[in-house]
C-alpha cells in the first residue's frame, strides 16, 4: 500500500478555504491518500521546500524559483491577480527618500513580497526578517522604519496608524503589464504526471465545493485565521481566491514566467539548468 502524500499549506483564509473540501472528505481523490496536513507560515513552507519536505505544498513564487528542479506548479490553487499585492507601509512621518537607508521589515527572505521589494528598491539593504503578523506592530512601535505587509494586513494597516508608501502589486502590474503571482501549490515532479493531475483536479474541485458550501468552511477558516473578523476573512478570500485559483490559464502562466525571469535578471533567483517547464 502506498504511503499517504504529505501536504503543507498556510493557515491563511485563502488556503484553508481552498483545502477544506479536500482535507475533510468532501472531495475524494482517486487512488490517492493524503496525510494529515501541516499548516505553517508561508516562509516556513518556503524553507521546508528547499529541503523537499512535502509532496504537495503551498509556496511563494519567489521560493518556487529556487526549487523548480524538484517541484512543478499546479494549475489550481494559486494566489495570483490584480490589486492584491504586498504593500510597503510606514508611519505617517516617514520620508520615502530615506528608503535606501531605512530598516525595512520583510515577511521572509523567500517570500514573493521580498522579491518584489528588492526589485522595486534595489538600493535598500537593511532588511529585517520577521513573521508577517509581527510587521505592522514593529513599524508602529518604531522597531523598524517601514515594512512590507501581506495577507490580511492589507485590510487593517490603517487601524495601526500606518500609511501605504507603495502598493508593490500595482507597481508590478504597471511595469510588467501582468497580474502579480504571489503563491502557488506545487507538487513533487517525481510523483508522476498522472498523480499530479489528479491532485490538481482535486484542488480545483475543492474550491468549487467551498464556493457552494461556504458556511461549512468558515469554522475551520476561523480556527486558523490571524484576523478573526468575518468581513475581513471574507474580503481576504474574495481577493485571493479567484479565477486564477481555479485555473492559471495562459495569462497566469505568462505572468509567472515573466516574474521568475525578472527575478533571475535581477540576480536574485538562480539561473535554470536546461529547459524546465512550470507545469508537470
Amino acid at each position: 500500500m502506498k504511503s499517504p502524500l504529505s501536504l503543507g499549506y498556510s493557515p491563511c483564509p485563502n488556503d484553508t478555504y481552498i483545502f477544506y473540501g479536500l482535507t475533510h472528505g468532501r472531495v475524494p481523490l482517486d487512488g490517492i491518500e493524503l496525510a494529515v496536513p501541516e499548516l505553517e507560515d508561508v516562509e516556513s513552507l518556503n524553507r521546508r521546500a528547499l529541503e523537499h519536505s512535502f509532496d504537495i505544498t503551498k509556496l511563494s513564487f519567489h521560493a518556487l524559483g529556487h526549487v523548480l528542479d524538484e517541484y512543478c506548479v499546479l494549475s489550481a490553487g494559486s494566489a495570483l491577480g490584480r490589486g492584491c499585492g504586498p504593500l510597503l507601509v510606514a508611519g505617517s512621518g516617514f520620508d520615502r527618500g530615506d528608503l535606501d537607508h531605512a530598516r525595512i521589515a520583510i515577511p521572509g527572505k523567500l517570500t514573493t513580497a521580498n522579491l518584489l521589494f528588492r526589485m522595486f528598491a534595489p538600493g535598500a539593504s537593511h532588511l529585517v526578517e520577521m513573521r508577517f503578523d509581527e510587521i505592522m506592530a514593529a513599524v508602529a512601535s518604531g522597531r523598524v522604519d517601514a515594512g512590507v505587509i501581506i495577507h490580511e494586513s492589507r485590510f487593517t494597516y490603517a487601524e495601526q496608524g500606518l500609511v501605504c508608501l507603495q502598493d508593490l502589486g500595482s507597481w508590478w502590474e504597471e511595469t510588467s503589464g501582468h497580474p502579480i503571482p504571489l503563491g502557488c501549490i506545487a507538487a513533487r515532479r517525481s510523483l508522476g504526471r498522472e498523480v499530479i493531475m489528479e491532485i490538481d483536479r482535486g484542488i480545483r474541485d475543492s474550491i468549487i465545493w467551498a464556493d457552494r458550501h461556504q458556511e461549512e468552511c468558515f469554522p475551520y477558516i476561523r480556527q486558523y485565521a490571524q484576523e478573526m473578523d468575518l468581513k475581513v476573512m471574507q474580503s481576504h478570500i474574495q481577493l485571493y481566491v479567484n479565477d486564477f485559483s481555479r485555473a492559471l490559464g495562459e495569462d497566469g502562466l505568462v505572468a509567472i514566467e515573466s516574474f521568475l525571469r525578472r527575478g533571475r535578471e535581477a540576480g536574485i533567483l538562480p539561473e535554470l539548468s536546461g529547459s524546465m517547464s512550470l507545469l508537470p
